[in-house]
């Protein structure tokens, strides 16, 4: 669901037409719906209700202060994956206890922040990561809670950039070596195994593959306990999909029901999810106002002054956006280029996308843009970053201020 409706033929992000936001802040800005955001933690929350579980908001989709402080104020988790991602969580309240950290390449000064904070658990995805956590632990006087990522070689049936569960993959380890991990890390003082972890990819659209998984993990639990290495929580990742176009992927009820029936007789353990796509995906929209139409023999492009640097998941994944005027018409469709003015042929949002007449300086909507889209943005072409703003009813915030010329020089 999202609160991103068309009324009277304006689209309004709840009861905020999105024209005033584009005229007040400027263009290119990102707008998310508070509420929309809210909802889709909520129904997380329901769906896991009656298991023992922990919801840890996967930081690297959208991460916004503003944003963390809402995971917080619900008392959830987060999923981090840098140094920088631990310092946002703990900056917006969220509790060490419920923080786990992810990640290939973590740094000895990561691992030593994050221990010093006293994290739920580093998620290992080596045993070169393993020994030098251990090594670091032991210079602190610390106990490092672990689990390992495991490598299920579970096919998402996803792009291929965020498939991360099969063998070829840079993520994880494989069953087998897992189990010589653990028994190393069940004997080293400055390690404590505590969990066993998995995410096989992003944007899943069935519930087949994460119920693949979690089987393979299942078993594994199994078998580690036989061996009294005692794995009290499974962190299941994340990856469940949206709507971007035409896709219907499983609620968080079915995906939260498919895993509990895989998981049944187990009433121990405590399952960790790393939800982001999910949660801000359909929580924002890009907005961006129309510069230029231009025709040539081939083509006819829709310039906007939003561009690849803004929103790069059209250029690098070939990702669909849903587009829309801000406010809409009635006139016939026919096919054009959007496209941003950077000096890229990879620099656009959608190619040969019916869009009624549009003319410059009208404002577009480009939808689902919440999840990887600020996060993922850059100073490309020295283009300062978009401006955020939150919407709560009625009324909006700007939660981050557009860069200035000044902010792409500093440090320099």
């Amino acid at each position: 669901m999202d609160l991103f409706e068309y009324k009277n033929n304006e689209l309004y992000c709840e009861d905020v037409p999105l024209a005033s936001i584009a005229q007040a802040i400027g263009t290119p800005c990102y707008v998310y719906s508070s509420t929309t955001f809210k909802q889709h933690l909520e129904d997380l929350e329901q769906a896991w209700e009656g298991t023992p579980h922990l919801t840890c908001y996967s930081v690297k989709v959208a991460s916004n202060l503003a944003l963390l402080k809402i995971v917080a104020a619900r008392n959830l988790g987060a999923d981090i994956v840098s140094g920088g991602e631990l310092f946002r969580a703990l900056k917006a309240g969220i509790e060490p206890s419920k923080i786990v950290y992810s990640g290939v390449g973590k740094t000895a000064s990561e691992m030593a922040e994050a221990l010093e904070a006293s994290i739920l658990m580093f998620n290992v995805e080596s045993a070169a990561e393993l020994e030098l956590l251990a090594k670091i632990a032991a210079d602190k006087n610390l106990t490092a809670p672990i689990s390992l990522r495991v490598n299920p070689d579970v096919d998402p049936k996803t792009h291929p950039y965020v498939a991360t569960g099969l063998k070829e993959s840079k993520f994880g380890v494989p069953a087998a070596e897992a189990l010589e991990l653990y028994s190393l890390a069940s004997q080293t003082p400055s390690l404590r195994p505590v969990g066993l972890d998995c995410h096989i990819g992003s944007q899943l659209v069935s519930v087949e593959p994460f119920r693949e998984a979690a089987s393979i993990l299942k078993d594994l639990i199994l078998r580690l306990r036989q061996s009294s290495i005692p794995i009290t929580f499974l962190d299941l990742g994340g990856g469940l999909g949206i709507n971007y176009f035409q896709e219907k992927p499983p609620t968080p009820a079915q995906y939260a029901g498919a895993l509990k029936e895989v998981l049944s007789g187990m009433p121990d353990l405590t399952v960790i999810t790393e939800p982001g796509r999910v949660v801000a995906g359909n929580s924002a929209v890009l907005l961006t106002k129309v510069l230029y139409l231009k025709q040539t023999q081939a083509k006819s492009f829709v310039i906007i002054d939003g561009a690849l640097n803004d929103l790069i998941r059209p250029s690098l994944y070939g990702s669909y956006h849903a587009i829309g005027l801000v406010k809409s018409n009635d006139g016939p469709l026919s096919p054009v280029d959007v496209v941003g003015p950077v000096c890229e042929s990879g620099d656009f949002l959608a190619k040969d996308r019916p869009l009624p007449p549009v003319a410059a300086g009208e404002f577009l909507a480009v939808r689902s843009a919440g999840a990887y889209g600020f996060s993922m943005s850059s100073n490309y072409n020295s283009r300062p970053r978009a401006a955020e703003v939150l919407v709560s009813g009625n009324s909006f915030e700007v939660i981050r201020n557009r860069e200035s010329y000044q902010d792409l020089i500093r440090g320099e």
